[in-house]
């Protein structure tokens, strides 16, 4: 008995469900035709339809009772609970799956949005509306259009893909793929998405990433570019507030200055866009184009601030410089493009050719039409050294209260030593032969050289001086008083300005500090005289 009595409740339970399933329907007239439609109910005038909490209405349509399949034709309206409304011309109702088919102007409508589209498939089932050729979703914020899209009714969710467009009175956001909530403005995109500024025509381009629309604050995960009127950032992610025209990126920036034609490098950066700075840290390198040669500036720290007329460069603490042919350390470097004017402060040094060149601080003055570097000024306690020729112990030495040089094709040709100069060189003949060593002190002397060898020697005024054959070079004669060689400092090439102190290969002869650079050759003979060798030395 309990067995026929569950089977009883089972086939009711079960009956009670198909009942739920079947649609219900009325209109002013009904018939059938099943030669022009075999199986269905025509319903014509005031058609009505029920099922599982939605509601149908249209002009005319057709009722399969065996596949409990509703077709609506002309003027349909759909209404499912107190939520969601849409019409079309016709609509395809499947009681079974509970899916709707609509075409024909089809607006669709819920507390969010406003969805229209030629052709709409709404999933009642699991909530979901989608689309295969073209719809727009309009919301408080913006209009959406793509040609591919699902919506998702209970969480708000719109996924679009193929040909996406966003557009609201600030922006317009073009992408292959992206998710968008029309109750929140939220977008996440999953390919290449560009966002265009509608007022200045800034944009943003990234291949994955999250933008709020309605609060202009976004972030991006791959492959980011910011497009400003001015830079260009890119990094492996980025954030950007549009309002507070901040933005941050991390990981393999890139700062490019469109205007000045130089650009910064690192990996963390800052741009505060309304007050025109910019700063960078971690492996922070500036590089700069000058006469089609790069030439890169590294600190722990690099600060750009100022209009693009008039860009300020600061680079803090542990300063590298390195171009093909100069290189250069300081503690830190203040630069002003306006001017053309960097400047090297805290025990500064410079190696141009095959010379080094210290002071307490360094001018280098670059020609801002041309993009050439023009002057050198080293100010207070200069010196200029470089190797003898065919001696790894010996140098040759220049020094001064001051020092201004020319450059001509970016290498230095003239030097002029002013207050107390002294000057100690190593005489050799054409042939290479060391004749004597010359120690020579005047208040200003004037060089010209070429290829980082001295052509000439002027002393401007009365000098003091004397020669010395080779085996009779007193000590003191040998390294004039502040002598110090920094070769192993000298970043060899561009990846060397990253190495901290403590890091630099360990060098050591005769107890200096030797490195790569080139020797500077003097072929004086004899102060008084024409030497041998190419140089010529006059004095006034």
């Amino acid at each position: 008995m309990k067995r026929i009595f569950f089977l009883l409740l089972a086939l009711i339970v079960l009956s009670a469900n198909a009942q739920t399933k079947k649609i219900l329907y009325s209109a002013k007239l009904q018939d059938t035709d099943e030669k022009k439609y075999p199986g269905a109910t025509r319903l014509i005038g005031e058609v009505r339809m029920v099922h599982q909490g939605a509601v149908l209405t249209c002009q005319q349509a057709l009722y399969y009772k065996e596949k409990n399949f509703f077709k609506a034709i002309g003027n349909v309206y759909l209404k499912q609970g107190d939520t969601i409304t849409q019409t079309s011309d016709y609509a395809d109702y499947d009681g079974n799956t509970k899916q709707v088919l609509s075409w024909g102007n089809v607006i669709l409508k819920d507390p969010t949005m406003v969805l229209t589209s030629d052709t709409l498939q709404f999933d009642r089932l699991n909530q979901k509306l989608y689309y295969r050729s073209y719809a727009t979703i309009k919301d408080a914020t913006n209009t959406l259009k793509s040609k591919n899209g699902n919506y998702y009714l209970t969480n708000k969710k719109f996924t679009a893909t193929t040909r996406v467009n966003v557009v609201n009175p600030e922006h317009n956001l073009v992408s292959v793929h992206l998710d968008y909530y029309t109750n929140s403005g939220l977008t996440y995109f999953y390919g290449p998405t560009t966002i265009t500024n509608s007022k200045n025509k800034n944009s943003i381009y990234s291949e994955r990433g999250f933008y709020n629309t309605k609060t202009d604050i976004s972030h991006f995960v791959k492959n980011a570019k910011l497009f400003l009127k001015e830079r260009t950032i890119e990094g492996d992610s980025l954030y950007y507030d549009k309002n507070r025209g901040f933005a941050s990126a991390t990981n393999n920036i890139i700062v490019k200055d469109t205007v000045e034609n130089f650009l910064t490098k690192g990996n963390y950066a800052e741009l505060f866009e309304l007050k025109d700075s910019l700063f960078i840290v971690d492996r922070a390198v500036a590089i700069t184009i000058i006469d089609k040669d790069s030439m890169f500036v590294h600190g722990d720290t690099l600060l750009v601030t100022g209009i693009p007329e008039e860009r300020i460069i600061r680079t803090f603490n542990n300063v590298k410089i390195f171009k093909s042919d100069l290189q250069g350390k300081c503690d830190s470097i203040h630069t002003n493009q306006a001017t053309g004017l960097t400047r090297m402060f805290r025990n500064p040094v410079l190696w141009a050719d095959q010379n080094q060149i210290t002071g307490d601080t360094i001018h280098l003055i670059t020609n801002i039409e041309t993009e050439k570097l023009d002057s050198l000024k080293v100010l207070n306690n200069a010196f200029i050294n470089s190797k003898d020729s065919l001696s790894i112990a010996d140098f040759n030495q220049i020094k001064g209260r001051n020092i201004f040089g020319k450059f001509k094709d970016n290498s230095i040709r003239t030097l002029l030593v002013k207050g107390n100069a002294e000057s100690v060189y190593y005489n050799r003949s054409e042939l290479g032969v060391l004749e004597s060593i010359s120690k020579e002190i005047s208040s200003n002397i004037e060089f010209t050289l070429f290829k980082g060898e001295i052509e000439t020697i002027k002393y401007l005024k009365t000098t003091e001086g004397k020669t010395y054959p080779p085996s009779k070079l007193p000590d003191h004669v040998k390294e004039l008083k502040g002598f110090i060689w920094r070769e192993d400092e000298q970043p060899k090439k561009m990846t060397d300005i990253f190495i901290k102190e403590g890091e630099n290969k360990k060098t050591a002869t005769n107890g200096k500090k030797l490195g790569p650079i080139k020797p500077m050759t003097s072929s004086k003979s004899d102060v008084n005289k024409i030497p041998k060798g190419p140089v010529s030395i006059e004095k006034q």
